[in-house]
């Protein structure tokens, strides 16, 4: 969790953190409990229609008093007030990124070298601003 130093100290003390799975880890859960930052980390795959069950399911009980970071954080998760903040995360600028890798197949830079990345990533975000235009035009 490297990136933590390197967030503008001007923005304030970062109070909670939003991460996608990737970032699931003991260990990131462990950093993040211990610079007094709030994790908010997918912990795996999260369905897209949730059953009639899941909707109308009881809000979770507290976590035991002896409950890891790692527990207290999936508590979180489960509560309304942790699954709307984990997903604001959807209007953020990261389903751009999935669009682009699932959607336009983007997976990998054809080109070498910073200048030739650099131009072919513009390309790919020339093409996805036309497809949204087309998209909210139609």
């Amino acid at each position: 969790m490297a990136e933590l130093n390197k967030l503008p100290k001007k923005r304030g003390q970062v109070e909670r953190a939003a991460l996608d799975n990737g970032y699931f880890s003991d260990d990131n859960v462990n950093t993040l409990v211990d610079e007094d930052i709030e994790p908010y980390i997918a912990t795996g795959r999260q369905s897209h229609n949730q059953s009639l069950e899941e909707r109308l399911a009881e809000p979770p009980l507290a976590p035991p008093e002896n409950a890891t970071p790692l527990e207290e954080m999936q508590h979180r998760l489960k509560t309304e007030e942790g699954k709307e903040f984990y997903g604001k995360r959807k209007s953020t600028v990261e389903p751009v990124f999935g669009i682009i890798k699932e959607i336009m197949g983007f997976r990998h830079f054809m080109l070498r070298g910073f200048e030739a990345v650099k131009g072919e990533w513009t390309l790919v975000c020339i093409a996805y601003n036309l497809k949204r235009l087309c998209v909210l035009n139609a």
